[in-house]
């Protein structure tokens, strides 16, 4: 059974997720939390939810992680206040560990979470990580202007004070953005991909300073000596994003890391949902056996 529940952050902020429950009085097997990247909320895994095995005897969530789809806050969300909130939905949900599954951003929070709360970590399955020393084309040039980007949020924030901001924000499900995109190829396809981070398309679903704030913090350092479970990175083979041999290099100093490369440029829960879904699969249903 699929749900739409909700719980309370430290602040008392109201945050959405999704929860996934399999036919199962007590489920036996370690729950599964399901990260979405920048700009993007928890309908990011409508693929995975409908095909994986998983959904047999796992437990699933997905977030909306806060500043994004039904999670809406105004303040500008950082990986502290990510954490925090990751940590409160384990204990909403009386869980005592999980394996974190994210992409993009997603991947990036999961890392920091498992550095902060190690004990709360049973694995992880990043999907794309950002490391800033392997960024390439748009990120290259935004991590160069992270100081203009800090007085954005800074701006940004003192006109909410005063009330301006925008009351309705479009909603996102992102089965409606991939399907083209599995329906089409060749030229077509990467025409339709545009939209996949296109800011004038971002903008229009989530607040603004946590547009500029989102880019900040996918930036920050990843503290990927310091995680310590076992851990699957899976990178695309494309360079418009991300370097993948840097990334490796950076990534390896995790002590127990497996990397796969797939056929695709960044978007791979978009490009490669079938591929995604049996790696995540074989991955977790071997780490358990």
């Amino acid at each position: 059974m699929d749900e739409k529940l909700h719980y309370w952050g430290i602040d008392r902020l109201k945050l959405i997720y999704r929860r996934w429950a399999p036919d199962l009085t007590t489920p036996h097997s370690i729950p599964i939390v399901l990260l979405h990247g920048a700009a993007s909320n928890s309908t990011r895994w409508w693929y995975f939810i409908e095909h994986s095995r998983l959904t047999r005897n796992h437990l699933l969530f997905r977030p909306d992680l806060r500043g994004h789809g039904d999670s809406i806050w105004r303040g500008y969300a950082r990986m502290e206040h990510w954490c925090q909130d990751l940590a409160a939905l384990l204990a909403h949900e009386r869980q005592s560990k999980a394996i974190l599954v994210g992409h993009c951003l997603g991947a990036n929070l999961a890392l920091h979470f498992a550095s902060r709360h190690p004990a709360l970590c049973a694995g992880l399955i990043l999907i794309e990580p950002i490391d800033r020393g392997s960024v390439l084309g748009k990120l290259a040039w935004i991590k160069s202007c992270l100081p203009l980007f800090r007085i954005a949020v800074r701006i940004t924030q003192l006109l909410n004070c005063f009330g301006l901001y925008r009351r309705h924000l479009q909603t996102l499900d992102l089965r409606d953005l991939d399907r083209p995109v599995l329906e089409a190829s060749g030229v077509e396809r990467a025409r339709i991909l545009v939209k996949h981070g296109s800011p004038w398309h971002d903008l229009q679903i989530m607040p603004v300073v946590q547009y500029f704030g989102n880019f900040i913090e996918l930036l920050r350092p990843l503290p990927a000596a310091s995680v310590h479970c076992p851990c699957l990175v899976i990178q695309s083979s494309g360079q418009k994003v991300t370097d993948p041999q840097r990334t490796k290099t950076i990534l390896r100093v995790i002590e127990r890391v497996e990397f796969i490369e797939v056929e695709s440029e960044h978007w791979i829960p978009t490009t490669q949902p079938e591929k995604l879904c049996y790696l995540i699969d074989h991955w977790i249903l071997s780490e358990e056996s």
